[in-house]
This record gives C-alpha cells, sequence and structure tokens, in this order.
C-alpha cells in the first residue's frame, strides 16, 4: 500500500509536458528532466506505468516513489537525467530510512530501480544508477497481521444481524474471507458467475494477482452464506454482475449495484468488530491470517494451506501462521508468582 512521501521542503517550480492519468486514480507528472529529453523519453516513461505495471497497487505505490526521487533530485540541483548518479540513489535511500520502515525504503527503491531499467532498455538512459545500491536489511519470521482465534471468529460471524440485505453480504464477505483465505482484493473482483456448482458442491472463483485465477471448493458454512446472501437479495439472475456490492438507494439502506471497494470492505470490518466487541484492531488481511492458522491448528497440512493461500512460496504461507502466539501465551502463564 502506497504511503505518504517523505516530508521535505517545497521543490522550486519545474516544467513537465505531460500528465500520466493510470488507469487507476493515481497521476503522474513527468518530470522536467525527462520531458526535456523529447517525446520518446516522456512517452517511455508514461509506459513504465500503464503498460509496464498491471497491479493497481504497486502502480500508485511507485508512482509516490518515482515522484518523490525526482523531487528530491530538483531540490538539490540535479537538472538532468544523465546526471544522475549512484551516490544520488544512495542518499535518497538514507534520507527515506530516517522516515519510514525497511519495507516502504525497499519498495521505493525497487520503483527507482525498474525505472531506470525500463528506461535503459527504451535507450533514453546508458546506466542504471539504482542497480548497484542496496537498501536496509529487512528479515521477517512471523507476520504482523493481527489474528482472530476461532472462537472470536465464530463470534464476529454471529454478531452480524443477517435480517438485512445488508448483514447477509457482510457475513458472506467475511465468512468467504475465512474460508477460502482469499486476499480482499481478490473476494471483492468476484462476480455473481464466481460462485457456481460443480458436482455435488458449490466453488468460488477468485480473481488473484496477475491475472490467475484461482479456484476451490466451498466450505459447507460458506456456502449457507453465500445462499442466503444471493437467494434473499435476489442478485442470483445477473450473473456477470458484482457479487458483493455498496449500498444504494434511498437512505442508503439496500444494495446497490456498483462493487464494494477495499475501502468499503475495511470499514464493514472495524464497524462489525465494535459491534461485536472485538477489541483487536482487524483488517482485511486479518481473516486470511486467521483462515490459515486456525486450519494448521486443526491438523491441516502447510502444502495444502499453501495451495489454498495460492501462494508461489511456503515461506510466505508461513508468515500467516500464528501458532506460535498461542504457545507463547502458554508458557508465560506459566509465570505464577
Amino acid at each position: 500500500m502506497a504511503e505518504s512521501e517523505p516530508p521535505d521542503a517545497e521543490p522550486k517550480n519545474t516544467a513537465a509536458t505531460l500528465t500520466v492519468i493510470t488507469p487507476s486514480t493515481a497521476q503522474m507528472v513527468v518530470p522536467a528532466m525527462v520531458a526535456d529529453l523529447g517525446d520518446a523519453a516522456a512517452l517511455r516513461f508514461i509506459d513504465f506505468f500503464t503498460a509496464n505495471i498491471r497491479n493497481p497497487n504497486t502502480r500508485g505505490a511507485y508512482a509516490v516513489a518515482v515522484r518523490g526521487f525526482f523531487r528530491w533530485l530538483e531540490m538539490r540541483g540535479v537538472g538532468e537525467l544523465s546526471a544522475v548518479r549512484t551516490h544520488h540513489v544512495s542518499a535518497n535511500v538514507e534520507v527515506l530510512t530516517r522516515s519510514y520502515k525497511a519495507p516502504t525504503v525497499k519498495q521505493h527503491l525497487a520503483a527507482i530501480r525498474m525505472l531506470f531499467d525500463w528506461l535503459i532498455v527504451g535507450q533514453i538512459v546508458g546506466q542504471n544508477p539504482a542497480a548497484a545500491v542496496r537498501g536496509p536489511k529487512h528479515v521477517v519470521k512471523k507476520g504482523k497481521t493481527p489474528v482472530l482465534d476461532g472462537d472470536e471468529a465464530r463470534k464476529l460471524l454471529e454478531s452480524i444481524d443477517t435480517s438485512t440485505a445488508v448483514g447477509l453480504r457482510d457475513r458472506a464477505l467475511i465468512a468467504l474471507l475465512i474460508y477460502t483465505f482469499a486476499r480482499i482484493s481478490a473476494a471483492i473482483h468476484m462476480n455473481v458467475e464466481d460462485y457456481y456448482p460443480q458436482g455435488k458442491r458449490w466453488w468460488v472463483r477468485l480473481h488473484e494477482k496477475g491475472g490467475k485465477q484461482h479456484e476451490m471448493p466451498a466450505h459447507h458454512l460458506l456456502e449457507t452464506y453465500i445462499d442466503a446472501y444471493v437467494t434473499t437479495t435476489g442478485i442470483g439472475a445477473d450473473k456477470t454482475s458484482p457479487l458483493f456490492r455498496t449500498l444504494g438507494g434511498r437512505g442508503r439502506t439496500k444494495l446497490g449495484v456498483k462493487r464494494m471497494t477495499r475501502q468499503d470492505a475495511r470499514r464493514m470490518i472495524v464497524r462489525r468488530a465494535l459491534q461485536a466487541g472485538i477489541i483487536t484492531k482487524l483488517g482485511c488481511h486479518t481473516f486470511r491470517a486467521t483462515g490459515i492458522t486456525v486450519y494448521l491448528l486443526n491438523g491441516g497440512l502447510l502444502e495444502y494451506a499453501q495451495q489454498m493461500a495460492a501462494h508461489e512460496s511456503a515461506r510466505t504461507t508461513k508468515l500467516y501462521d500464528r501458532r506460535n502466539d498461542q504457545v507463547t501465551l502458554d508458557q508465560v502463564e506459566r509465570i505464577v508468582l
């Protein structure tokens, strides 16, 4: 997720010839030192964001990183792209480490490195000043995503008032995140047709990162929740419409036709957690970690958890495995005075 740009003084006003309006909501002004090299350089810069980077979240984060880097260069009097050297990139990384954590700094460095590689291939520049720069060391053995135990997750689902279409939607979405280990982006991009029968069971089709489709059978409780939601709301007939929709109509008490966004889902989750009396600070990713941890606690295998979560590596899945949290808590309680 993109963070705010590094705090610094405002740069001098510099000219730019083009503004990139990317397929996401981000806008990117072509830096003056790129625009000065002509239309070919400016268009190559635009293509880096619009053609080379397909994930809208990555595109937005990289736009923030690149914009901040060129602003920083301008404030230090670097006016030509060919004048950017390795020590400039290194100094920028040092500045970033004062305000940001290692993952954010590494992301900024990756954006700069990828941009210059792209410009080299397009014969705009001859070398990559970021190629030899090392980012801050960052080793993660356990994820920081807050998780719920099985009882808390059940309490949350049971606390939702399902006498309304909104309640049925919220229960179905949260259950989907838990029982399929789905990313929130994959869940909200589901259409009605992505919940479908196959054999004697119902399946879900998730649209994961990189344009990948991930299909898996629905847990029997998830079937119950989605069936109740789809049947009661009557959205089953329009197969190409969004499965999870925002509120609409007078008083915004009924489902509309627009697809929920990640921000809509996050606000809903926070609201439902407060109503259930859960004090843990939840996010959309909480249920991915909760589902994986509960699955493993009940005897599930890591290799299957990896497949269900659509992870490329088991190391990534392990970051969501929070079984040791309970072990640590049990041991702490042995300190009896």
